[in-house]
C-alpha cells in the first residue's frame, strides 16, 4: 500500500502503485500516474497528464506537469511522460507539450534536475543527464544522455545538446551543441573535448584522442568546416563517435541559426490570445 500524509490533496482518478511514498501537502490532480517506489516530498504539484516511473525522488516545491507558458496553448490535452529513478531537487518546473510540438515533454531515466532548473514545454531530455541549479531549458530543446549543464545556463527554444556534451556555468547556449564537447562563453563556443566525461564512462584513449583531432580541425585551424569533415571521415572510418559528431556538426549547418531543429518548428508568427 502507498504511504500518502494525511494533508496531501489527492483529486479522484489519479493512479498511484504501491510503495509510493506521499509527503505532507502535495497535490495531485486526476490525471497522475505514480509509479510503484516513488517518494514524494512535501509541498511537490502533480497535473495534467503526467505520468511518472518507478523510483523516483521528487523533493519540496517541484512542479510538474503545469500548462506550459505558451501564448498559442488553448488547454488541449497534452502530456508530461518522466521515466525511472530521477532525482528532481527543490523548486524544479516540468512543463507539459503542446499541440504545435508533438504534445509530449518527456523526462528519460536516471537524470538529476538540480534546484529551479526549468523544463519548458515539449523538450525531451533522454537519460543519465545532469541539469544544474536554475537551468533554463527553452522550449522543443532536445538533451541527449550523458549531457551535463552547469548552473544558470540558459539553453534557447529548438536547440540541441549533444551526447556526453558539457556546457559551462551561465552559458548562453544560441547554437547546437556538439556531441562529446565543451561548450561555455556567452555567447558560448566550443572550447574542448569533454575529456572528463568520456574517461568516467570508459571511453577508449583511441577514440578520445580522434575526438581532440576532430576538435582541432573543426574548431581550431581555420581549416573549412567541409574540407575537415570529409577529412575526418576518411581518417576515422570506424570510429563511431567521430561519425556521430560529423553527423551533429552537418545538421546543425543545415538548420537556423546554428539550431537544426528550428526548420522543424511550425509555428513562425505569435498568435494573440482570445479575449
Amino acid at each position: 500500500m502507498p504511504t500518502i500524509h494525511h494533508t496531501a490533496i489527492i483529486e479522484p482518478g489519479t493512479e498511484i502503485d504501491d510503495d509510493v511514498t506521499i509527503g505532507p501537502y502535495c497535490v495531485i490532480g486526476p490525471q497522475v500516474r505514480l509509479g510503484a517506489g516513488t517518494v514524494l516530498h512535501n509541498h511537490v504539484t502533480l497535473s495534467g497528464l503526467t505520468t511518472i516511473g518507478f523510483d523516483n525522488e521528487i523533493f519540496p516545491f517541484a512542479v510538474l506537469g503545469a500548462a506550459p507558458q505558451d501564448l498559442k496553448f488553448d488547454g488541449e490535452p497534452t502530456r508530461t511522460i518522466i521515466g525511472d529513478r530521477n532525482q528532481i531537487r527543490e523548486h524544479a518546473t516540468i512543463h507539459r507539450g503542446t499541440i504545435g510540438g508533438g504534445g509530449v515533454t518527456r523526462i528519460g531515466d536516471d537524470n538529476l534536475l538540480m534546484v529551479a532548473a526549468h523544463v519548458a514545454h515539449d523538450c525531451h531530455v533522454h537519460d543519465h543527464t545532469v541539469i544544474a541549479n536554475s537551468v533554463m531549458l527553452a522550449g522543443h530543446v532536445i538533451v541527449h544522455s550523458g549531457a551535463s549543464i552547469g548552473g544558470g545556463a540558459g539553453i534557447h527554444h529548438f536547440a540541441t545538446v549533444g551526447r556526453l556534451s558539457f556546457v559551462g556555468a551561465l552559458g548562453r547556449i544560441s547554437k547546437d551543441v556538439p556531441p562529446f564537447m565543451m561548450v561555455e562563453g556567452h555567447p558560448a563556443i566550443v572550447r574542448a573535448v569533454n575529456t572528463m566525461g568520456l574517461v568516467r564512462r570508459g571511453f577508449p584513449e583511441r577514440t578520445i584522442d580522434a575526438l581532440k583531432i576532430a576538435h582541432r580541425m573543426l574548431y581550431r585551424d581555420g581549416q573549412p568546416a567541409n574540407e575537415a569533415m570529409e577529412e575526418l571521415e576518411e581518417r576515422y572510418p570506424h570510429i563511431p563517435e567521430i561519425q556521430e559528431l560529423i553527423g551533429a556538426v552537418r545538421r546543425s549547418g543545415q538548420g537556423t541559426y546554428g539550431r537544426f531543429r528550428e526548420i522543424l518548428r511550425r509555428d513562425n508568427k505569435f498568435r494573440a490570445p482570445a479575449r
